[in-house]
């Protein structure tokens, strides 16, 4: 938190030194990201990302895709239009607040992010042979996507998981929830309520994120079921397959 002194914005604790939440995707030599958060150029940088060929976008608000133009290296590298997935009004409001990357008056030679616009609507879609399921969740009065990858699944920034939702994320290995801190909240879930949806969808593991400073790292953690984790940054894990 920009200006502040409490004992989480000023832990020794590198966990505790949080950068807007977004995650990326390897298999079979591919890498998906999900999100461009303002941090991704550092992000890339500290993870060594050598390949970005296709993004899902959870919505479309400033922490989420702030770090678009920062795609342009892997378009220069793999000599490709990247893919860009998500609901309608998401990739609108995208579009928008990147004009200069959409409006077609702009040549094909300007170093811009090279990129091509793939509305989903909630339909299942094959991504280099994943499954990918779009995830409807509420974002305060808002309806935006999680995303169901194979046997995992991740849902950032909700306050409310429909039935219909819950439905399609059983079985699931790896499953990230928003757990913004412990009081409520109108737009973001609290421990207390993930710990809920985690007893109720039983996945394997689950990791927690989108965490303010409410959270100390090591003590909220200390407090969790043995198969819940606080997510942190650089965090790094394998997806298994399920019985």
């Amino acid at each position: 938190m920009i200006g502040c002194d409490c004992k989480v914005c000023t832990s020794d604790d590198s966990r505790d030194k949080r950068l807007r939440p977004s995650v990326l995707l390897r298999y079979d030599g591919c890498g998906v990201l999900i999100d461009t958060t303002p941090d991704f150029r550092q992000q890339a940088l500290r993870a060594k990302i050598e390949r970005v060929d296709a993004i899902l976008y959870t919505h479309s608000h400033a922490d989420h895709i702030m770090g678009l133009d920062d795609v342009r290296p892997f378009n220069f590298r793999q000599k490709n239009v990247i893919p860009i997935f998500g609901a309608e009004d998401t990739l609108n409001a995208i579009q928008t607040s990147f004009k200069y990357v959409f409006q077609d008056y702009i040549s094909a030679k300007t170093a811009i992010p090279k990129l091509s616009v793939n509305p989903l609507d909630g339909a299942p879609f094959d991504l280099f042979g994943l499954r990918i399921t779009p995830i409807p969740i509420l974002h305060g009065a808002a309806t935006i996507y999680g995303y169901r990858c194979g046997n995992a699944a991740y849902l950032t920034d909700h306050s409310e998981i429909p039935e219909a939702s819950l439905a399609l994320l059983q079985g699931l290995d790896v499953l990230f929830l928003d757990a913004l801190r412990y009081k409520p909240h109108p737009t973001h879930s609290t421990v207390e309520r993930s710990l809920e949806y985690v007893e109720r969808l039983n996945p394997r593991r689950a990791y927690f994120t989108h965490i303010c400073h409410d959270l100390q790292h090591k003590r909220a953690e200390s407090l969790l079921p043995h198969n819940v984790r606080l997510a942190y940054d650089g965090l790094d894990i394998t997806v298994g397959e399920m019985d």
